[in-house]
């Protein structure tokens, strides 16, 4: 837009011309922009970026032996409008003297401080020197505007004298000797390292050896199986072969067993069982007719006396009748008489029965057609 400036990030614009602010001969524009009417106002940008000077000094130190110090200072225009105002009334026509007027105010510093101390205190605290460089520098260079970032002590040199060479010798004595302990240690730690490697070697060889030895034997194991595999393989397949034939016969002979007791021992036990059954029945068949003989030939037999009773009876009395008794006592002697004769029959029945019943138990253990023989007999007897 025309008429209408703005700063960069890293600049100031100052406006002069017009109403002054608090005192200021020019406005600080920072950040944004702003319109300048041409003729009446004019503007000047002035740096806020970071500046750097470099010091190289000569310094007498307080045991008087002068050095030679390097030092670097990173420094810029402060943030806030005072700064700019100081920076920008003294620096804004030729800003490059800021580095110019900073390195000669540490030049002064650094001289002021390294003549308080001594060589031995400057190289030991550097960072020390720095920081009363900086601590001391800051009121001053707020002054004009400036403020500082840092201070590094670059280098410090002696200028020849060799002071610090020769304060140094003694750490560099200790430098060269623990430098000559380290390279020995070095050494023999090379030379173990060494002793370790050729063991390390050796044992590997002799690992190797090991290995290869057992490589060829399980190579050789291996072709001696390789080589037997056939007729082992045979010799195993004709183990096998005679087993599942042993196996077979066995077999055989089991069915074979079983078909024996199928066809033969069953057959057989059942016919002795059918003929031990038949005999026992037989045997029982004929010990009940034999008892139903025995028994039956008892009744006929008591039957037949019973029949023949009055028969024996009669012979008994025909027996009396050409005899001469006298009855003494009449009807009652007629009575003893009749009935001794009864009782005389009685006895001779009961003889009888004794005398055939013995023949008829033992014939009668003969069978049925025995005992109706006997039964004849005695049925023919009275008729005699």
């Amino acid at each position: 837009m025309l008429f209408y400036k703005v700063p960069a990030p890293d600049q100031a614009m100052l406006v002069s011309g017009g109403k002054r602010h608090g005192g200021a001969p020019f406005r600080v524009v920072t950040g944004h922009g702003s319109f300048v009417p041409p003729v009446f106002r004019k503007v000047k940008f002035l740096t806020l970026a970071m500046l750097e000077a470099e010091v190289i000094e000569t310094c007498v130190t307080k045991q008087a032996i002068p050095l030679t110090v390097k030092a670097v200072i990173a420094f810029k225009v402060g943030n806030d409008n005072e700064s700019v105002v100081n920076a920008g009334q003294r620096f804004l026509s030729d800003q490059s003297q800021m580095s110019v007027l900073t390195g000669r105010i540490f030049a002064g510093h650094l001289r002021a401080i390294i003549g308080s101390m001594t060589v031995e205190e400057i190289i030991r605290e550097q960072q020390k020197l720095a920081e009363t460089a900086l601590d001391t520098s800051k009121p001053e260079m707020a002054t004009i505007g400036l403020m500082v970032d840092s201070l590094q002590i670059q280098s410090i040199d002696d200028m020849g004298s060799g002071y610090i060479e020769s304060m140094s010798a003694p750490h560099k004595a200790e430098i060269r000797r623990q430098a000559q302990v380290a390279q020995a240690e070095a050494a023999r730690a090379s030379s173990m390292a060494e002793q370790d490697a050729a063991r390390q070697q050796a044992e590997y060889a002799r690992q190797t050896a090991v290995v290869q030895a057992d490589y060829k034997a399980q190579i050789d194991k291996a072709q001696a199986v390789a080589a037997q595999a056939g007729p082992l393989a045979q010799a195993h397949a004709q183990q096998e072969v005679l087993q599942a034939q042993t196996e077979l016969a066995e077999r055989n002979a089991e069915l074979r067993q079983q078909q024996l007791q199928a066809e033969v021992v069953k057959p057989a036990q059942a016919e002795a069982q059918r003929i031990r059954v038949l005999a026992e029945a037989e045997a029982d068949r004929m010990r009940i007719q034999a008892e139903a003989a025995a028994s039956n030939g008892r009744v006929a037999l008591d039957r037949m006396i019973i029949d023949q009773l009055p028969q024996i009876v009669r012979e008994a009395a025909a027996g009396l009748q050409g005899a001469n008794i006298n009855v003494l006592n009449g009807a009652d002697g007629l009575g003893q008489i009749a009935a001794g004769l009864v009782s005389q029959g009685l006895t001779i029945l009961d003889s009888v029965k004794q005398g055939l019943g013995d023949v008829v138990e033992q014939q009668g253990k003969g069978g049925e057609v025995e005992t109706i023989r006997i039964q004849d007999s005695i049925t023919d007897r009275p008729s005699k």
